[in-house]
């Protein structure tokens, strides 16, 4: 067994190509016992874990890739698998698509507590580590990836290196750093092709089928990974897919729950779980106020598809609106807290409120308000607390 997995993981190793290394790079600390990498299909979990192996300075029969859906591994056990590798000298053991192996909770805990091995796994966004059964939280340490970041899909496209800022920087020092640090670089000549296609690094390696991918991607994860986590009758998972398309057609602050519901059939209970798994599978981006907490079965104040890509490829017209609001609460959710508050579109790590919008936003729905910034669109330098919205694509 081990030796048959070991020449997939050779194979897998000989056609991962990809050279850029994501900002993941500089975040995950690999002296931990057990890692796990969570993120929605597509972003580059896998590319990740195979250019980790590659480079990870130990003989190659020492380390092993396995994905948790392959056919090969019907007949076996994880727990199994990793007992044996780790027999024969195995040092570092990586699991794919770990959401599609039941009960992997408890055999990732037994490899932890047994097992002179490093496991690193990845699986869906939607996996619920903090609240496993096997209590998995008190050993894994979780890295939740995103999608690209407009900083990432630039220097994929150009073969050029840019600095990331802090929220702070760019709300401080703003003016400052597009003077100094772009005054050689347009920032708005790539911005549109990013908004419509840039999230997924799969873009980058056919740029013709890109669409036609991302929406395989997308049904993948309604059909197979959020099923394989929460309890949905396989008959109910079209309408996941309708609820997904009627969100898109929806602006964020127009939301009618019982339209929703009707529209679907189902009761409103269920359409909260509904939009809850969706949210977990990183279909959509739920926000709420902060008074209402992380409770699903209270009415959002704003759901967005989860990124922009998103919008153009179900929607068959967007709202430019939308489009700014959708990339802003993208960018900021992966590193900041992001609540709607009661003036302003967002309140970021309960401090910041700030408008979005496009090149003649106002300040009238936010003025006299504490740290209250104006985010605007089409434009390239701001003043003050005017701030161009594509510098937040270099958070990270």
């Amino acid at each position: 067994m081990i030796e048959q997995l070991h020449k997939n993981f050779l194979q897998y190793l000989k056609n991962q190509k990809e050279t850029y290394k994501r900002y993941i790079w500089g975040t995950i600390n690999h002296n931990d016992k057990l890692i796990g990498i969570i993120g929605a299909r597509g972003v580059g979990k896998t590319t990740y874990i195979l250019q980790y192996l590659e480079q990870l300075d130990i003989p190659l029969s020492k380390k092993l890739y396995i994905s948790a859906d392959n056919i090969e591994l019907f007949d076996s056990s994880l727990l199994e698998i990793a007992k044996e590798f780790s027999l024969l000298g195995g040092e570092v053991l990586a699991i794919d698509e770990i959401h599609k192996y039941k009960n992997f909770e408890i055999e990732l805990k037994q490899m932890h507590d047994m097992l002179d091995l490093k496991v690193i796994f990845s699986g869906s966004s939607a996996i619920n580590i903090e609240h496993s059964k096997a209590d998995l939280s008190r050993r894994a340490v979780l890295y939740r990836v995103n999608g690209l970041s407009y900083r990432e899909f630039l220097e994929i496209k150009l073969d050029i290196s840019f600095s990331t800022y802090t929220l702070e920087d760019i709300l401080k020092n703003h003016l400052d750093i597009v003077n100094s640090d772009f005054k050689s670089f347009k920032p708005l000549e790539f911005w549109m092709e990013y908004l419509k296609y840039g999230f997924y690094p799969f873009y980058f390696q056919n740029q013709d089928t890109y669409n036609i991918k991302l929406n395989e991607t997308i049904n993948t994860v309604i059909e197979v990974d959020i099923p394989s986590i929460f309890k949905i009758k396989y008959e109910k998972i079209n309408n996941l897919k309708k609820l997904t398309k009627l969100i898109c057609t929806s602006k964020p602050y127009t939301l009618n729950i019982k339209e929703l519901s009707n529209r679907i059939d189902v009761d409103r209970d269920t359409l909260y779980q509904y939009l809850e798994y969706l949210h977990q599978g990183k279909i959509f981006n739920i926000l709420r106020s902060k008074s209402k907490g992380d409770n699903i079965f209270l009415k959002p104040d704003k759901i967005y598809l989860n990124n922009t890509n998103l919008n153009y490829t179900y929607c068959q017209n967007q709202e430019i609106g939308t489009i700014r609001e959708t990339f802003f609460a993208n960018q900021l959710n992966l590193l900041h807290i992001v609540f709607v508050p009661s003036k302003g579109d967002f309140i970021i790590d309960d401090k910041y409120i700030v408008e979005v919008g496009g090149k003649n936003k106002n300040y009238n729905q936010i003025k006299d308000i504490e740290n209250s910034f104006i985010i605007a669109d089409d434009i390239e330098s701001g003043f003050g607390n005017k701030i161009p919205l594509w510098l937040f694509g270099f958070l990270y």
